[in-house]
């Protein structure tokens, strides 16, 4: 959108429209005393909710004349961008801010800085409340259109949530090497072959617009949680029965491909758990969790978990007599607590079908060629194994209807043998 320095000087002498704001900048001392914050975390939420557009800091709004920016004060306003989109729009808002000369009406070259919003995965409370672009105004969205618009941002949108572009996620971002694990045997252009597999989505601007999907960033990038936050395992070992920091043995922080998480976290799990004997005659070595129903726990929990959902990750929690698993977003309306083991349900369909395309490294030990079979066998496989084990049932549990639990309890072993 507005590509080039020319382009974008020929937006600007037009004036503000629904896909460009200007704003001048003042200052006084080390302080900027226009715009307000309020007033700029608005602008970019409207954009953001709504229809991507641009902001150009450093050109009046009622003359169109570039006043620019002094160059030592640059910093201060880049931090000053990053500040508001953190710290004052909810959830925070990527934005891309680049740093650029335009001529002024005597040809003089002055600094501005030039803000992109592109339309959000997400809808953004800024100060005013709920915002959306309307023309050169901003304007507060009523209950109905709200609604709407987390209705087409949920995972009930025609297009599947995992199948959105992310908009700061440009194709050159995708890995080779993790890509072509999906790539059929055929002799298509690369780029073809991404836009076949939902890899690379075109946003409204059209092809020359393209960007990863959500898909693609979990399962194609090295590092997802660059675009969305919340891709990523938390998993802590606690010694005793409670969650206290006094007590925590280990903690990682697990990140990659979807399909990377599962491996480590897998892994992690075996290296923190204990082996030992079971109580009673005879001296049989048993694993404290069943090592199949951690594995069909962690897929199921990567792939059927609500990216949506912002600033809510995957919590693993190791203790002594059990282990939990958080996985953010709710049951759908038509599945309960009582049928999972009777029913299936995936959640994002297209980070299921590339995790089906993922073979499993026979040196985890699991008896299984792919990720995801995609045969509705995960949840009952966690109960048998579990209760085969540890002669306790495994359970799950929903929590305020956004995360739910599921808990695996130990088997009662001798850990005298580990």
């Amino acid at each position: 959108m507005f590509d080039t320095p020319s382009e974008l000087l020929d937006k600007i002498r037009l004036g503000e429209d629904s896909t460009l704001e200007l704003k001048a900048v003042r200052f006084s001392g080390d302080r900027i005393t226009g715009p307000e914050a309020r007033d700029l975390a608005d602008e970019l939420a409207a954009f953001g909710n709504f229809v991507s557009g641009v902001v150009v800091l450093g050109v009046d709004d009622k003359t169109r004349s570039i006043d620019g920016i002094p160059e030592d004060r640059l910093d201060l306003v880049e931090t000053t961008i990053r500040d508001i989109v953190n710290d004052r729009i909810a959830p925070p808002l990527p934005v891309r801010i680049e740093r650029l000369e335009l001529p002024d009406l005597e040809g003089t070259p002055r600094a501005v800085v030039r803000i992109d919003v592109p339309r959000s995965l997400f809808v953004h409370r800024s100060p005013g409340g709920y915002l959306y672009r309307l023309g050169s105004s901003k304007r507060q969205m009523t209950p109905e259109m709200l609604a709407r618009l987390f209705q087409q941002r949920s995972q009930t949108r025609m297009i599947r949530f995992d199948e959105q572009p992310v908009p700061d996620a440009l194709p050159e971002a995708i890995e080779a090497d993790l890509w072509r694990r999906f790539a059929p045997e055929i002799a298509d252009d690369e780029t073809v072959i991404l836009r076949k597999l939902r890899l690379l989505v075109d946003t409204d601007g059209g092809e020359a617009d393209e960007r990863l999907s959500v898909a693609a960033v979990l399962m194609c990038t090295s590092e997802p949680h660059r675009w969305l936050r919340s891709a990523r395992i938390e998993a802590v070992h606690y010694r005793g029965l409670e969650r206290d920091s006094n007590y925590q043995r280990d903690a990682r922080t697990i990140t990659g491909p979807l399909d990377h998480q599962v491996t480590k976290a897998h892994e992690w799990v075996l290296s923190r758990m204990s082996t030992g004997a079971a109580k009673g005659p005879g001296r049989a070595e048993l694993p404290q969790f069943a090592t199949r129903a951690i594995f069909e726990a962690l897929v199921n929990a990567v792939a059927h978990r609500d990216y949506s959902i912002y600033g809510s990750v995957i919590r693993l929690f190791v203790f002594d007599d059990r282990l939990e698993l958080y996985s953010p977003g709710a049951l759908p309306n038509t599945m309960d607590i009582d049928s999972m083991g009777l029913r299936q349900f995936t959640r994002n369909e297209l980070v299921a079908s590339l995790l089906a395309k993922v073979q499993v490294d026979p040196a985890t030990g699991v008896p299984r060629q792919a990720f995801m079979e995609k045969r509705g066998e995960g949840v009952p496989l966690i109960l048998r194994a579990t209760l085969a084990l540890a002669g306790a049932p495994a359970s799950y549990r929903v929590i305020d209807d956004s995360e739910l639990l599921l808990t695996l309890p130990a088997a009662s072993i001798d850990p005298g043998v580990s």
